[in-house]
């Protein structure tokens, strides 16, 4: 277990924001999490539950506590079942998967973080989502200690939310989270542009890996490295509209793209309401609007989280004003 004070955070969070915390623990077994609870004061309060940082933008120094999960591991459990440590890096999972012929993951390819917070967050892409695949998580109660066991429904899983984000928020330490994957391979392909870059490559009928390799590609070829521009990856949620507010704006913006969610709801892709509003490749200060994504807020080298802040505030106004949306962060702001 490895316990720090006074612990630069620059390392864990991809958008490059320099701040620290006064402690950072990171606990590698379900009984040293169960200690590191356990052994917590008042002044240790409040409490970050970190994981890849990847999704994650601070604001300033933190005042308090973060905790990290270093329990890395992948287990198969049989019939079609893999259980991995929280702190287990999520893209590996999914290569695991495909590499053993276990299929659902392969959609969620090069998501980056750890699967620890693919419970909390419910990662997507292309047409999957982590509550598909979720099976059970367990986790530590911050205040008694206890192991607990969690069925994907107690969860309550939602388009990027969950209890862990709400209800639950800081009360527990994920410790594993278990998947349960598919024998029979149905590539979902409908999704964004997987069909047309296939086809780029001459291929009608993709095995998983040759899946994952396409939306590994399409999404460097879109998303900045983090290593080399701050980021924390899609900023904003898209909006999930009313039927008679999609048609209203699809009447006023001629091919406007858009995902039927049911009868009565149409998702609309955030990042093309930036666009429209002229973002795109802009900035404020040292945080800017990716070039080739307008989804992805990037810090341009200096930027503060108040400065991204600014931006996203800035861009969120814009969008209401021209579209009549409020559109909200994915990202984690702390």
């Amino acid at each position: 277990m490895k316990d720090l004070k006074s612990y630069s955070l620059l390392p864990h969070n991809t958008f490059g924001i320099d701040a620290k915390c006064r402690r950072f623990v990171e606990y590698n077994s379900v009984e040293e999490a169960q200690d590191v609870v356990r052994s917590l004061k008042d002044d240790d309060y409040p409490l970050l539950i970190l994981g890849g940082g990847s999704n994650l933008l601070l604001t300033g120094d933190y005042a308090g506590t973060v905790l990290h999960s270093g329990i890395s591991f992948i287990e198969d459990l049989g019939n079609e079942r893999v259980r991995c440590g929280s702190g287990y890096v999520w893209d590996d999972f999914v290569d695991y998967c495909v590499r053993h012929n276990l299929y659902g993951a392969e959609n969620l390819s090069i998501i980056p973080g750890e699967c620890g917070a693919s419970a909390v967050q419910n990662i997507g892409a292309y047409g999957a989502e982590a509550k598909d695949l979720i099976e059970e998580v367990e986790a530590v109660e911050i205040a008694t200690g206890k192991v607990c066991h969690f069925a994907n429904a107690d969860c309550e899983y939602s388009y990027r939310q969950s209890k862990f984000k709400h209800e639950w928020r800081d009360k527990f330490l994920i410790t594993s989270v278990t998947y349960k994957l598919s024998k029979t391979y149905e590539p979902r392909l409908d999704y964004g542009n997987i069909r047309a870059a296939l086809a780029e490559r001459g291929i009608d009928n993709p095995t998983a890996t040759e899946l994952r390799q396409v939306i590994t590609d399409i999404r460097n070829a879109k998303l900045p490295d983090p290593k080399r521009i701050g980021n924390a990856g899609s900023f904003f949620m898209n909006p999930i509209v009313s039927k008679d507010k999609y048609l209203e704006l699809a009447a006023q913006y001629e091919g406007m793209p858009h995902y039927t969610i049911d009868d009565d709801h149409e998702k609309i892709p955030a990042g093309w309401m930036i666009d429209q509003c002229g973002w795109r490749g802009k900035a404020l200060g040292n945080a800017g609007v990716y070039e080739k994504q307008a989804l992805v807020l990037v810090n341009l080298g200096g930027a503060t989280g108040s400065n991204v802040v600014r931006l996203c505030e800035t861009i969120q106004h814009d969008v209401k004003e021209k579209f009549g949306i409020e559109i909200h962060p994915e990202v984690n702001v702390r």
